[in-house]
């Protein structure tokens, strides 16, 4: 493998900057998703294209944009906004898809082509392999007079509507709540603090300018917030939020300054919307804690499993009529407001919850039995890529048969005392290992089933 990979999967395509990521492969990937759009839909789709702040953006956006207009499309460009809001623009456009540029967690020298349909969402496995053989192949349709290329700046107030019609803002405004915002200067720093004053809070904002000059690595982990967690603590806030740079994952510190972890922010936000929806269900990935399970649990929901993606949980939330889902990585995914990982819906959600509980927030968690959850990665350049992972689930397979198992993303095996999950990661190239239990050091044994 090279070190300037450009990883295609269900998320998309990533690369990096000028080596694997470049207008060139912007277009290409364009034509090759409109092509299949058009076979699929037996018309010319009708397409939004929008970007988070990257420096990159601009030049990997307008060859998108070129792209859908050579081929005779509408297009309708959406600017610098979230992916929620590009999903919740989609909807609202009753567009057929669209393309947001952006690399999500990873950092800056990193760039992307997201590809969403009409709910907003990243294709299947099946239409995300469809879409990279035309790529691979250079599939395109032929160039067509007609397309049209137009703005919308409405993206941020439409989202922030929609999610004040489904969350009451009053209750929360009377709470007068103190919030950091971290907005890592990343496509949420506009909609973020617009919805935050919205709802009545007194707020401040780090890092709030969408240059995509990101202030910490972008992957929502303890010492990458310690200015938030700081800021909690000086500004005598209730609550911080820190959004990654397509403010689609939402990472929460409480009001003495403790980040616990991405973990909670799901369970946080379904806890808020079960309990006023009891006898529902929810959905989550294979990678996700068993704390949503407990918390569906009180109020006598059921939650669904998936392969990691929020295409997949999202599909899974649809099947069984979930009313709340998303995945461990920070990721809360509302279908009343769209079927992408949303921060401001965690955020609202996690606002009204604090508000329903009248309690601080680090009260709150402490009532959420906790487990202790290991992570770890492998360069798959440093143990003979792909194949030696194969070689290692089927491994595990056979040593733990006797054992509960899930291979639709990798291999998941529940034991009685918790879990283990190993699989390829979809965005960089390497393979997650996780574990959970009661006890880091049963969490650690379970990881230690990985040999590699």
């Amino acid at each position: 493998m090279t070190n300037d990979p450009l990883m295609l999967s269900v998320s998309g395509a990533r690369g990096i900057v000028g080596k694997t990521m470049t207008p060139e492969v912007a277009h290409t990937y364009a034509s090759a998703f409109v092509s299949f759009l058009s076979d699929k839909l037996g018309k010319l789709p009708s397409l939004c294209v929008a970007r988070d702040s990257r420096p990159s953006g601009p030049s990997l956006q307008d060859a998108v944009a070129l792209a859908f207009v050579e081929c005779g499309c509408q297009v309708t460009d959406l600017g610098v906004v979230a992916t929620p809001t590009a999903g919740v623009m989609i909807n609202s456009l009753r567009a057929d898809g669209g393309i947001i540029i952006t690399a999500s967690h990873n950092p800056t020298p990193w760039n992307g082509i997201k590809c969403l349909d009409e709910d907003g969402l990243a294709p299947s496995k099946e239409d995300a392999a469809e879409i990279i053989r035309r790529f691979h192949e250079q599939v395109s349709l032929d160039s067509k007079d007609g397309g049209t290329l137009n703005k919308n700046t409405q993206g941020n107030d439409t989202h922030i509507s929609k999610l004040l019609g489904v969350i009451s803002p009053k209750p929360i405004r009377d709470k007068r709540f103190r919030v950091v915002l971290d907005s890592i200067n990343g496509s949420g720093c506009e909609s973020g603090l617009k919805l935050l004053e919205l709802l009545g809070c007194d707020v401040l904002h780090l890092n709030g300018e969408p240059t995509g000059d990101f202030a910490h690595p972008p992957e929502p982990k303890a010492e990458h917030l310690t200015d938030l967690a700081s800021m909690v603590d000086k500004f005598d806030a209730d609550v911080g939020f820190a959004q990654d740079p397509d403010a689609d994952r939402l990472a929460v510190v409480d009001e003495t300054g403790f980040y616990f972890g991405e973990e909670y922010t799901l369970v946080l936000a379904a806890m808020q919307w079960l309990q006023e929806h009891p006898n529902t269900s929810t959905a989550t990935n294979l990678s996700t804690s068993r704390m949503i399970d407990d918390v569906a649990n009180i109020h006598g929901c059921k939650t669904w499993r998936s392969a990691v993606g929020e295409a997949n949980v999202a599909s899974v939330m649809k099947e069984h009529g979930c009313v709340i889902g998303g995945e461990g990585n920070g990721g809360v995914i509302f279908p009343e407001v769209c079927w992408v990982r949303d921060s401001l819906s965690g955020m609202a959600l996690i606002l009204d919850l604090m508000r329903s509980k009248d309690k601080p927030l680090s009260n709150i968690v402490r009532g959420i039995p906790p487990y202790e959850m290991i992570k770890r990665t492998i360069g798959l350049e440093n143990i003979g890529g792909l194949p030696a992972i194969e070689k290692e689930i089927e491994r595990l397979k056979v040593e733990y048969e006797e054992y509960k198992q899930d291979d639709s993303d990798g291999l998941r095996i529940d034991f009685d005392e918790g879990w283990l999950h190993v699989r390829p990661s979809n965005t960089e190239p390497i393979a997650r290992v996780i574990a959970e239990a009661s006890d880091s050091l049963t969490a650690y044994k379970f990881s230690n089933r990985v040999k590699l």
